[in-house]
């Protein structure tokens, strides 16, 4: 059977990799979450102190970019991939509050992105995979045969992200939630190296008012469409 890429890109906390996931779960594709992937980077910073007082130490980063190794690993009870940080499963520690204030000013460094966008087009050169993050379709993969642009008002984002992380038993607050979102909004679409943007020949998808079954039917009617061209 046909198998194609699919690239999904767009804003933090829109619920790109849920989506994502559950195509590349029925369809039977590999689904790579480069998101995950910067978190991960940014992850090994905290733990080995190359940030401090909000400034990144990018030379110690650059001399250690390439012992940074991210694979994907299956749950075989949730039949989810998980994040490997050098051979250490990350997934819970990814997505704390921490990594999320310094996420986007990792992954706005030129040779952290080259490092990454590297593997990743490692991961995706037999075809059947989903990937999304932020420049699926305008860097990684340009030549996919489908692209997706989600968007949805950052109030929204926030509110999702808040009950994420408030069902998991972490205390945050809304508005330092909301105030992260903006942030990375206009880091990810200001920053030089791969900014945020819409591919010209993506489908955008606003999915303020949408719930998860709507969405995972519009995208799969996507990926069909796709397939019969």
């Amino acid at each position: 059977m046909k198998k194609i890429t699919i690239a999904i890109d767009g804003f933090s906390s829109g619920g790109k990799s849920t989506m994502a996931k559950e195509l590349a779960r029925k369809i039977g594709y590999i689904y790579i979450d480069t998101g995950a992937m910067y978190r991960a980077v940014t992850l090994y910073c905290l733990m080995n102190n190359l940030i401090k007082d909000n400034v990144i130490n990018r030379e110690k980063l650059k001399k250690e970019i390439d012992n940074i190794k991210i694979d994907f690993h299956l749950n075989p009870e949730t039949q989810l991939p998980e994040t490997y940080l050098n051979g250490k499963n990350v997934e819970k520690e990814i997505r704390g509050m921490e990594v999320s204030r310094n996420v986007s000013n990792i992954s706005a460094i030129g040779f952290v992105r080259t490092a990454m966008v590297k593997q990743q087009q490692e991961f995706g050169k037999s075809k059947g995979v989903v990937m999304d993050g932020r420049d699926i379709g305008t860097v990684v993969f340009p030549d996919a045969e489908l692209k997706i642009f989600m968007t949805a008002a950052p109030e929204i984002r926030a509110r999702r992200r808040y009950e994420e992380l408030t069902a998991k038993g972490e205390k945050v607050s809304f508005e330092e939630i909301l105030e992260n979102v903006k942030q990375r909004d206009h880091i990810d679409q200001t920053r030089e190296e791969s900014p945020l943007k819409q591919a010209k020949d993506a489908i955008v998808l606003d999915n303020s008012n949408m719930t998860k079954e709507e969405q995972n039917a519009w995208l799969m009617h996507q990926y069909l469409l796709a397939l019969e061209k």
